[in-house]
């Protein structure tokens, strides 16, 4: 039976995703990106500002001043992540981060399911993984 062949359609590639993080205070979210995260300020909007982007390697986390949704009280018990980045060299960011004083809540360590990552808890309490494929 011979295929029928029809248009090609084509579906354009997404080439990032950037999330958006609420707070309260963006000079503070914006030092601890900076100062504990390594990741430069791109540009504020207003005085004092109300909406920031900062990047990292070519990508992005836009921050809104904004009240911040309920907390779950169990996100820190259950793991519940708000991003997780994939990264080339778990180890070496670990490494970086700890010499900054970044606070984790899950160290370095190899996964069931195969990828070696950690988790750092932000200034304003938001659970982010980096993890590269073991």
């Amino acid at each position: 039976m011979a295929r029928e062949k029809g248009p090609r359609y084509t579906c354009p590639m997404i080439s990032q995703i950037a999330p958006q993080f609420f707070t309260m205070d963006i000079p503070r979210t914006l030092a601890y990106y900076k100062d504990k995260l390594d990741f430069k300020c791109v540009g504020t909007w207003l005085d004092p500002p109300v909406y920031a982007i900062v990047a990292r390697d070519r990508h992005a986390i836009h921050f809104r001043c904004a009240e911040p949704p309920t907390a779950n009280p169990d996100k820190y018990a259950d793991e519940l992540l708000d991003a997780y980045l994939l990264v080339e060299d778990a180890d070496a960011l670990y490494t970086e981060f700890a010499a900054k004083g970044t606070e984790f809540t899950r160290d370095l360590a190899d996964t069931p399911w195969g990828s070696r990552e950690f988790v750092v808890k932000d200034c304003d309490g938001r659970l982010l993984a980096f993890g590269s494929n073991s």
